[in-house]
C-alpha cells in the first residue's frame, strides 16, 4: 500500500502519518528499494523528513526509522542527493532523540567497517545539539578507532565532521567552567589525553601534506586540539608543528587555514603564561610564515581572505607580548628585504602591535630605525602604508628623537608638487606636517633639500602664522636667534625667501608664497629683535605691490631683469631700514656661506646671490667691514667662470659707492700674483700653481672690467695705474710661465681690454701703456714655436692687439710694419695642415689643430682689417709684407698669403668708403704678383688669387668712379660686370687687359721687369704666367714702356737660359709685341749684336715674322736701313748693319706667317735686297766669312752663309714669302743666282730674274713694281738708278708678250715706251753695254 502511495502523485503530508503500520510499510518499501527508481526513493525520503520535522515521534518509532535509514545507507550505499537526503532524515530523527542516532556509530556490525558517511556527517552535526553532551566521551573513543581506519578522502572528510564537532563542543563546555564537567561523559583530564592521542593519530595515520579538503579540515580540528592538549605536551610538539605548517605552505594550502592554525597554536601556548623554548627557537620560521600570510591580497568579498589578514596580525600581537625584543628584531629584518610586500606587512604589524604594547625607549629606537630604512629605500608601493604609520608614530610622540627630522623631511619630499605622488598621499603628508610647530615648520621651509615642497610648506606656515595672529598669538620669531642650532636664523630666513622669490612662477607660485610668508611673519607694530617697525612699514607697502605685480603678469610676460632689480631694491631698502651693521654683517656672512655651498645647478640663482651680496654690502657705512667682506668674497671658491663673474659683479656693485676701497682691495689681492713671500699660490702643489694663478688673474681683470662698465667715468683716472699693474703681473709672475698660464693671462686681459675699448669715454684719454702692451704681445707671438700650433697664444695675442687698437695713441707706421712682419712670420710659416694633422695623436686632436689654425688665420685677418681701417691709404704696404710668402716655395705658405691678400682686398672693396684715396704706387708689382699666382700649380691658390685680383680691380674701379663723380664727368655704368673672379681664373691676358688703363708708365715698366724674374721659376705654370703677363701688357700698353733697353736685355738674357718651351714661346711673343710697339728702339739693339747670331737672337727675329703688325713695322725699318745705308756713294769699307739686316730677314721670312706682310711690302723689299746684293758683291767679301747659320733640322749640321749667299737667300725668301715660288724655280732653271753673285753679270741676272717675275707675277704686282721703279729711275744713287732702269728695260721688252690682264698690250706698251723716251743717254748707253756680251 505504501508503495502505491509513493507512486501516486496525489500523496501529501496529510496522507502520511507516522504509525506502526506506515513504518512497517516504509520498511518493506526500503527493503525492496532496489526495485524502485531513485526518484521514487528520493521523493519518499523528502516526505519522511518533512513529517519527522513536523511531528513528535515516539522513541521506539524513532529508533525503528533510524535503523531502517542506516540499514538502507549500508545496503544501498546511496550517493549524491540521495545520500544527503538520508543524512538529513537522520538529523531530523536526531533532533528528537540524539542518542538514538549517535549510538548507531558503534553497532556491532560497524566494528570492522566504517559507518556510512552520511551517518558520520549526521553525528558530527548532532554533537552540537542540546542533549548530545553526554555522548562526547564515548563518541570520541569510537572516533579514535575510526581515524585509524579511514583511508579514502570521502571517509576522512566524514570522520572529520564528527571530530570537529567533538573538539568544538568540548572547548565550549570547558570554557563554561568546571561545573559543566558533569554534563559531559568525560573528565577534563581524559579529554586532554584523547586530544593529544587524536593529534598523534592524525600525524601518524593520515598523510596531511597536500593541498586538499582533508588537510584544511584537519587544520581546523588541530587548531582546536591545541586548547585541549596539556601545555607541556603541546610545547613539545611545536617544532614538529612548525615544520608541518611550513610544508603545507609550500603545498599552497589556503592561507586562512594556516594563519588560523598558527594563531591558535600561539594563543594556546600564551594561555599557559609562556611560549616555551621550542616556540622561541621557531620564532624566525613562524614570523616568516606570518609575513607571507600578510602579503596575501585581501579581498573584502572573501571572508577567509579578511580573516587570514586579521589572524596573522593577532598572532604577531601575541608573539610581541611573549617575546617583545626578539619579535621586533625579527620583524625589522623584513624591512631590509626590499620586498614591497614584506615591507607593507611589516608596517601593518607595527601599526597594529605598537598601539597595544608598552612604548619603551628601546622600542621607539628600534621602530624609528626601521622607519628610516624604509624612508631611505623609498619604494613607491610602500609610501601610503608608511605615511599612515608615520602619522600614528607622531601621535605617540615618536618625533622627539633625532631621527624625527628625517621622517619630517621624507614627508616633505612626498608633499612636493609631483604628478607621481597621488592626491591621497599629499593629503596625508599635509595632515602630518600640520602636527609640526611653526618655528620647526619655517625651518623646514628654508632647508634647501625641501625646495620642491616649498610651496605647500610655505602655505602651511603662512596659514599657521595667520591663524596664530587671529587668536592673538603673534608669531614672533624672536626665539629663532636664541636657538640657532635648532631653528633657522632671521638672516637665513630673509635670504632664503628672497632667493625663492627670484623665480616667482616656479612651481606656479614660488614668489607669491615667499612674499606672503614674509608678510605673515612680521607684525607691523612689533619691536622685533631682528626687524624693527620701519622694516614692517616698508614691507606693508612694498610686498603688496610686488604681489600685485606678479598677479598682473605671467611667467612669459614678466620681465625677469626688471623683477630681479625690484627684489634687489626691496632688499636694499629693507637693510637701510634696519640700519644695524652687526645685523648686516651676519646677513653678509649668511650670503657668503650660501655662495660657498650653493649648487651650480641653477646658474641664475647663484648669479643673483653675488648681486645680493653686492647690494647688501653697498648699504654699509662701515669701511672696515666693507674691506673685510670684500676680502672674504675674493677668497671664495672661484673654479668656475660663473663664480668668477659673480665675484666681479659683486665688486662692481660695491664700487658704485666704495670705488677707492674696492680698487685698493683688488690691488692688495693682486699681490698674490707677484709677492713670493705672502702668496698662498706657492703653498699649493706645483701642478696646481699655474691654474690658480690664472684664476686669480681672471678674477682681478673681470672685476676691473665690471667696474669700468658700471662706473660713470671715475675709474678712468686710475686706468694708467691698472694697465701698468697688468704688465707687472705677468713680468713678475711668481710661478713658471707655461702655456696654460699664458692662455689664462691672455683671456683675462682680453676681457678687460674689450670692455675698456667699448666705453665711449675711453677715446677721450690717452693710454701711455698701450705701446708697451702691444710690444709685449708681439713678444708672446715671437715666443711661439714655428713648427707647431699647439696653443692659441698667438691667436689670442693678435685678437688682443685688434681690440686694443681703438685706444689712443694710434699705431705708427714703423710699429705697424714690425707688427705685421711678426704676425706674418708667426702664422704664415706654420707647417701645412696635413703635416700638423700627422703629428696629432688622435682624429679629435687633428680636427682641433685644424680648427685652431683656421681661427688663427681669421685673427690675423681681423688684425689686418683693423690696421687698414685706421690707415686706409696704407693697404699697399700691408700687402707688400706678404710678398715673401706669396713667392714662397712652400705651397702652404703661398696659399695662406694668397688667402690673406684676397680677404683683405675683399674687405677693402666692400668698405664702400673711398673718401680717402688708396694709392697703389707699385700697382704693377702687385698685379704681377697676383697674376702669377693665378697660374699657380695649386688650384686653390689660383682660385684665391683670382679673387684677390678681382677685388683689387673693384677697388681701382670704385676709386675711378668716385673721382669722375667729383669731377662731374659721365660715369660708365656696368663696367664692373665685365669682369669677375671667374674671368681672371687662370687667365693672365684678361688680368693685364683689365688693369692696363690703371698703370702709369713706371708701373708698367716695373711690372714687366718684375715679371721677367718669374720667367726662370722652377714651376712651369708660374714661369708661363710671367711670360703671359708680359705679353698681355706689351699688347695693351707696349708703346708706353720706358727702359726699353733694360727690358730687351733682360728678356734676351733670360731667353738664353733654359726656359720651359711654353714659357719661351710666350716670351718670344712678348718680345714680338714689344718690337711691334717700339720698333725703332728694339730693332737697332738686336741688329747690333755680333754676327753670326746665336739661336736666341735668331729665334727673336723669327718671332718678329709671326705677327703682321710687328712684321710690317720691322720690315719697314729694315728696308729703310738698307735704303738709307746704300743711298750714299759706295764706300770701300764693309758696313755690317746691312749684312745684319739680311740675316734678320733670313729668319723673319723663313716662317710661314709673314706672307701677308711681305706681299704688302713686296716690290720695295725686293728692290732693297737686290740693291744690297750688288753692294755686297762689290765688297769682295771673303768667302769664309760666316754671318748667318741656318739650322737644317735634327741630326744635320747648320748651313753657314756669307754676306753674298745670305743676301741671295733673302731674295729667294722674299719670292717664297710673297707666294711666288715660280720665280724661284725660273731663276734656278736660268742660273740667275750665279749671275747675281757676280759683279760682271749682275744685271744680266737681274734681267733674267725680271723675266721670271713677268712670267709668274700677276699684272697688279707688275704694276706695283713699275710704279716703284718710276720713282727711282732718276735716283741719285748710281747703282739704284741702274738697277731700276735694268728692271724697267726688261719689263718694257717682255710685257707685250706676257699674258697681262686686264691691261692691254698696246696701252701698256705705249705707257712703257713713253717713259723710255725720257731716259737720258747715259743710262741708255749703260744698258746697251750690259747686253752687248749676250747679244753676241
Amino acid at each position: 500500500m505504501f508503495i502505491v502511495m509513493v507512486g501516486s502523485s496525489e500523496i501529501t503530508d496529510r496522507n502520511l502519518d507516522v504509525s506502526e503500520k506506515n513504518i512497517k510499510d516504509f520498511m518493506e518499501a526500503l527493503q525492496v528499494a532496489g526495485q524502485l527508481s531513485a526518484d521514487n526513493v528520493l521523493q519518499t525520503l523528502k516526505l519522511l523528513k518533512v513529517k519527522i520535522l513536523n511531528n513528535k515521534m515516539a522513541t521506539p518509532r524513532c529508533q525503528k526509522v533510524t535503523d531502517i535509514i542506516v540499514d538502507y545507507m549500508k545496503t544501498m550505499k546511496p550517493e549524491g542527493e540521495l545520500e544527503e537526503l538520508c543524512t538529513e532524515v537522520l538529523l531530523a530523527l536526531g533532533f528528537q532523540s540524539p542518542g538514538i542516532v549517535i549510538f548507531k556509530l558503534w553497532d556491532r556490525w560497524h566494528l570492522n567497517n566504517l559507518p556510512p558517511n552520511g551517518l558520520l556527517v549526521a553525528v558530527g552535526r548532532l554533537i552540537f545539539c542540546q542533549g548530545a553532551d553526554p555522548y562526547i566521551g564515548v563518541t570520541w573513543e569510537y572516533i579514535l578507532h575510526l581515524l585509524r581506519m579511514a583511508q579514502k578522502e570521502d571517509d576522512m572528510l566524514a570522520v572529520c565532521h564528527v571530530l570537529k564537532g567533538l573538539v568544538i563542543s568540548a572547548r565550549k563546555h570547558l570554557d563554561l567552567g568546571t561545573k559543566n564537567d558533569e554534563i559531559m561523559d568525560i573528565t577534563q583530564e581524559a579529554l586532554s589525553i584523547k586530544a593529544y592521542l587524536t593529534l598523534r593519530v592524525l600525524f601518524n595515520r593520515w598523510s596531511l601534506r597536500s593541498n586538499n579538503k582533508v588537510t584544511e579540515e584537519a587544520l581546523v580540528i588541530i587548531g582546536h586540539l591545541f586548547f585541549l592538549i596539556p601545555p607541556s605536551k603541546l610545547k613539545n610538539q611545536v617544532n614538529r608543528l612548525t615544520r608541518w605548517l611550513m610544508t603545507l605552505m609550500s603545498a599552497k594550502v589556503a592561507p586562512f587555514y594556516i594563519s588560523q592554525c598558527i594563531f591558535q597554536l600561539i594563543d594556546a601556548l600564551a594561555l599557559s603564561g609562556c611560549g616555551g623554548i621550542n616556540l622561541e627557537s621557531q620564532l624566525g620560521n613562524i614570523i616568516d610564515m606570518l609575513f607571507k600570510q600578510l602579503s596575501e591580497t585581501v579581498e573584502d568579498s572573501n571572508h577567509h581572505s579578511v580573516q587570514n589578514h586579521s589572524l596573522a596580525l593577532k598572532a604577531f600581537y601575541i608573539l610581541t607580548k611573549l617575546y617583545n625584543d626578539r619579535v621586533v628584531t625579527l620583524i625589522r629584518e623584513n624591512v631590509e628585504s626590499k620586498d614591497p610586500a614584506k615591507i607593507i606587512s611589516t608596517i601593518q604589524i607595527f601599526t597594529d602591535v605598537l598601539q597595544k604594547v608598552p612604548q619603551t625607549e628601546k622600542l621607539k629606537n628600534e621602530v624609528m630605525h626601521s622607519v628610516i630604512i624604509m624612508i631611505q629605500e623609498d619604494l613607491k608601493p610602500v609610501r601610503r602604508a608608511l605615511l599612515n604609520f608615520i602619522e600614528m608614530l607622531i601621535q605617540h610622540d615618536y618625533l622627539a628623537p633625532h631621527q624625527g627630522s628625517i621622517i619630517i623631511n621624507y614627508v616633505i619630499k612626498l608633499s612636493e608638487s609631483d604628478c607621481s605622488n597621488e592626491e591621497d598621499i599629499q593629503l596625508t603628508c599635509s595632515k602630518i606636517l600640520q602636527m609640526v610647530t611653526l618655528p620647526k615648520l619655517i625651518t623646514l621651509v628654508c632647508q634647501p633639500s625641501n625646495t620642491l615642497a616649498f610651496v605647500p610648506l610655505s602655505k602651511m606656515a603662512t596659514k599657521m602664522a595667520l591663524r596664530a595672529r587671529s587668536l592673538g598669538q603673534v608669531p614672533y620669531l624672536s626665539s629663532f636667534h636664541l636657538r640657532p642650532t635648532q631653528f633657522i636664523s632671521p638672516q637665513k630666513l630673509l635670504t632664503h625667501l628672497v632667493m625663492f622669490s627670484l623665480k616667482p612662477y616656479r612651481e606656479g607660485e614660488f614668489g607669491v608664497s615667499s612674499l606672503r610668508l614674509l608678510y605673515a611673519l612680521h607684525p607691523i607694530t612689533s619691536l622685533h629683535p631682528v626687524i624693527n617697525s620701519n622694516v614692517g612699514q616698508l614691507w606693508m607697502t612694498e610686498i603688496p605691490q610686488m604681489l600685485q605685480m606678479l598677479d598682473d603678469h605671467t611667467e612669459k610676460s614678466l620681465n625677469q631683469e626688471e623683477w630681479e632689480g625690484r627684489l634687489l631694491q626691496f632688499s636694499s631698502q629693507s637693510l637701510l631700514a634696519i640700519d644695524d651693521d652687526s645685523w648686516l654683517e651676519q646677513l653678509i656672512k649668511v650670503v657668503l656661506e650660501r655662495i660657498n655651498y650653493f649648487s651650480d645647478d641653477d646658474e641664475e640663482e647663484k648669479a643673483f646671490l653675488y648681486k645680493f651680496f653686492g647690494f647688501t654690502l653697498r648699504t654699509s657705512r662701515n669701511i672696515k667691514m666693507v674691506q673685510m667682506m670684500l676680502s672674504a668674497i675674493l677668497q671664495t671658491v672661484h673654479e668656475e667662470l660663473q663664480e668668477r663673474e659673480g665675484i666681479a659683479v659683486a665688486l662692481s656693485i660695491v664700487s658704485m659707492k666704495h670705488l677707492k676701497v674696492t680698487l685698493d682691495q683688488l690691488q692688495a689681492y693682486s699681490a698674490i700674483l707677484t709677492d713670493k713671500n705672502s702668496s698662498s699660490i706657492l703653498k699649493l702643489m706645483k701642478e696646481h700653481q699655474q691654474r690658480e694663478w690664472g684664476l686669480v688673474c681672471n678674477i682681478i681683470y673681470l672685476s676691473y672690467s665690471k667696474i669700468i662698465s658700471e662706473s660713470k667715468g671715475a675709474i678712468f683716472m686710475h686706468l694708467d695705474d691698472i694697465l701698468a699693474m697688468v704688465l707687472q703681473h705677468y713680468r713678475n709672475c711668481i710661478v713658471e710661465k707655461d702655456k696654460n698660464l699664458k692662455l689664462e693671462y691672455l683671456d683675462a686681459l682680453t676681457k678687460l681690454i674689450n670692455i675698456l675699448s667699448s666705453q665711449p669715454m675711453a677715446f677721450q684719454f690717452k693710454f701711455p701703456q698701450k705701446i708697451e702692451i702691444v710690444t709685449f704681445m708681439m713678444e708672446l707671438i715671437r715666443e711661439e714655436p714655428m713648427n707647431s700650433i699647439s696653443s692659441s697664444i698667438r691667436q689670442r695675442a693678435m685678437n688682443f692687439i685688434t681690440n686694443f687698437r681703438k685706444l689712443h695713441p694710434l699705431t705708427e707706421v714703423e710699429e705697424r710694419t714690425e707688427l705685421l712682419q711678426t704676425c706674418f712670420q708667426s702664422v704664415l710659416c706654420l707647417p701645412s695642415t696635413e703635416d700638423l694633422q700627422k703629428e696629432a695623436s688622435s682624429s679629435q686632436e687633428a680636427q682641433a689643430t685644424e680648427d685652431l689654425l683656421m681661427e688663427t688665420l681669421q685673427s690675423l685677418l681681423r688684425l689686418m682689417e683693423t690696421l687698414i681701417v685706421e690707415m686706409p691709404s696704407q693697404i699697399q704696404y700691408c700687402l707688400e709684407h706678404l710678398n715673401i710668402w706669396l713667392n714662397s716655395q712652400n705651397d702652404n705658405e703661398r696659399e695662406r698669403a694668397t688667402w690673406c691678400a684676397a680677404r683683405i682686398l675683399g674687405f677693402t672693396a666692400k668698405w664702400n668708403n673711398f673718401g680717402v684715396e688708396i694709392k697703389f704706387s707699385r700697382l704693377g708689382c702687385l698685379v704681377r704678383l697676383l697674376a702669377m699666382r693665378c697660374q699657380d700649380p695649386v688650384d686653390n691658390i689660383c682660385f684665391l688669387s683670382s679673387q684677390a685680383v678681382y677685388n683689387l680691380y673693384r677697388i681701382l674701379l670704385l676709386q675711378k668712379q668716385m673721382q669722375r663723380k667729383k669731377q662731374g664727368l659721365w660715369e660708365e655704368e656696368g663696367k664692373s660686370e665685365v669682369y669677375s673672379a671667374n674671368v681672371f681664373y687662370n687667365n693672365t691676358f684678361e688680368i693685364a687687359k683689365a688693369f692696363a688703363e690703371y698703370f702709369t708708365e713706371m708701373q708698367l715698366t716695373h711690372l714687366v721687369l718684375t715679371a721677367m724674374e718669374g720667367l726662370t721659376d722652377s714651376k712651369a705654370t708660374v714661369s708661363l704666367a710671367a711670360a703671359q703677363l708680359m705679353s698681355a701688357v706689351m699688347k695693351e700698353r707696349g708703346r708706353d714702356m720706358i727702359k726699353i733697353e733694360e727690358i730687351v736685355e733682360g728678356i734676351v738674357g733670360r731667353l738664353n737660359l733654359q726656359l720651359e718651351p711654353n714659357t719661351k714661346e710666350e716670351t718670344m711673343r712678348a718680345m714680338c709685341l714689344l718690337a711691334g710697339n717700339n720698333t725703332h728702339r728694339v730693332v737697332p739693339m738686336l741688329l747690333n749684336k755680333t754676327l753670326p747670331w746665336d739661336r736666341t737672337n735668331l729665334a727673336l727675329w723669327k718671332a718678329f715674322g709671326t705677327r703682321r703688325e710687328t712684321t710690317i713695322s720691322v720690315l719697314q725699318l729694315l728696308i729703310g736701313i738698307l735704303e738709307k745705308l746704300h743711298s750714299r756713294e759706295e764706300s770701300r769699307e764693309m758696313a755690317f748693319q746691312p749684312v745684319a739686316v739680311t740675316c734678320a730677314l733670313c729668319e723673319m721670312l723663313s716662317g710661314s706667317l709673314c706672307q701677308e706682310a711681305v706681299q704688302e711690302l713686296y716690290p720695295r723689299l725686293l728692290l732693297a735686297i737686290l740693291h744690297h746684293l750688288y753692294w755686297v758683291i762689290e765688297q769682295n767679301v771673303p768667302q769664309k766669312m760666316v754671318v748667318y747659320n741656318r739650322e737644317e733640322g735634327p741630326g744635320r749640321k747648320s748651313k753657314p752663309f756669307d754676306p753674298t749667299s745670305c743676301a741671295l737667300e733673302v731674295v729667294k725668301l722674299v719670292f717664297v714669302a710673297a707666294a711666288y715660288e715660280g720665280v724661284v724655280v725660273y731663276a734656278n732653271q736660268h742660273h740667275c743666282w750665279d749671275l747675281l753673285s757676280s759683279p760682271e753679270f749682275y744685271y744680266i741676272g737681274i734681267m733674267d730674274l725680271t723675266s721670271g717675275i713677268v712670267k709668274n707675277c700677276e699684272p697688279a704686282i707688275l704694276h706695283r713694281i713699275l710704279n716703284l721703279i718710276r720713282n727711282i729711275l732718276y735716283s741719285s744713287n748710281y747703282h739704284r738708278r741702274i738697277l731700276a732702269r735694268t728692271f724697267y728695260a726688261q719689263l718694257c721688252l717682255l710685257i707685250p708678250t706676257a699674258a697681262l690682264a686686264p691691261i692691254s698690250g698696246s696701252d701698256c706698251g705705249a705707257r712703257l715706251f713713253g717713259q723710255s723716251n725720257q731716259v737720258d743717254q747715259r743710262a741708255q748707253h749703260h744698258y746697251e753695254r750690259s747686253w752687248a756680251p749676250w747679244n753676241q
